[in-house]
């Protein structure tokens, strides 16, 4: 590994002298990009992981300098896969740069990668509005090369998120949108009523009973299969439960729905929080009483 800093640093000592020196013939920042790209990949080799991000980060400017736009996003690419080994933050800051660069050279579905990326980095960190703000990026930039089904990858986890930071209605109108866009495609309809659960299962989180019943009637409208669906016998058993303010009935429900198709650790946490409602104005009425 010793050897392998020791020409990484060689390297980037003949670029940066390069740099600073006269150039008659070709282009300086080229020559310099070249020594760069050596000097980066010994530093991977000996895993030294922040050096290597660094010179790669000059690799980008050198292309820059060269109107090499393509090549200078690579290197700030490459330059976060090796940051993403030690610090999250300097990897989300090139990422932001390629985006910039893909954005000008109207490379949308590059810079819709990168910003779900992105995303996808701060959900590590559990940073999650700044999530959603990227992911909603990221399906912009996808609509916008006409890449649905990958727009509606990154939808259906911002609606995910909205639903954990309680931002309900936001997840509904995402939900219900993936599912009126599914409608029409032979590949993606049969998850039509997976989103109109998700969506109902936000609905009940709400806690508006009447509101449910109208969501679950447009649900029918949006597709008329949905009401022969176990799906749909859940949401409307589960909203029965609620207006009737039986939490042994409600537990029952979910119990006999997670018996057949098992609920992820999404769809429980939200049902917990409906039930913890019910049980709230349970003990509410008893202090009444």
């Amino acid at each position: 590994m010793g050897d392998q800093i020791a020409k990484g640093e060689e390297f980037e000592r003949k670029a940066e002298k390069k740099i600073s020196g006269w150039s008659v013939f070709g282009s300086k920042h080229e020559d310099a990009a070249e020594l760069y790209a050596k000097s980066a990949n010994h530093f991977k080799l000996a895993k030294s992981w922040d050096r290597a991000g660094s010179v790669f980060v000059k690799l980008s400017n050198c292309h820059l300098k060269s109107d090499s736009d393509h090549e200078a996003a690579s290197a700030l690419v490459d330059a976060a896969i090796c940051y993403k080994k030690t610090s999250t933050e300097a990897a989300i800051s090139c990422l932001e740069q390629a985006v910039g660069i893909y954005l000008n050279m109207g490379r949308y579905n590059m810079a819709a990668k990168n910003c779900k990326e992105i995303g996808e980095l701060y959900e590590q960190e559990e940073k999650i509005e700044k999530a959603i703000s990227y992911l909603e990026r990221a399906a912009e930039y996808y609509e916008h090369q006409e890449a649905s089904s990958s727009a509606n990858q990154c939808k259906q986890k911002v609606a995910q998120f909205s639903a954990q930071l309680e931002q309900y209605q936001k997840a509904i109108q995402v939900y219900e949108e993936i599912a009126r866009y599914s409608i029409n495609s032979n590949l993606l309809k049969y998850g039509v009523r997976g989103h109109l659960l998700n969506a109902g299962l936000c609905q009940l989180c709400r806690g508006d009973v009447v509101a449910i019943t109208n969501a679950l009637e447009r649900y029918e409208d949006l597709d008329p299969t949905f009401s022969r669906t176990r799906e749909f016998r859940f949401l409307s058993d589960l909203a029965t439960a609620m207006d009737e303010e039986d939490v042994d009935k409600f537990t029952s429900i979910v119990k006999e729905f997670d018996s057949i198709s098992k609920l992820d650790s999404w769809k429980v946490t939200l049902l917990l929080k409906v039930k913890q409602t019910l049980k709230d104005k349970e003990l509410e009425e008893d202090d009444l009483t």
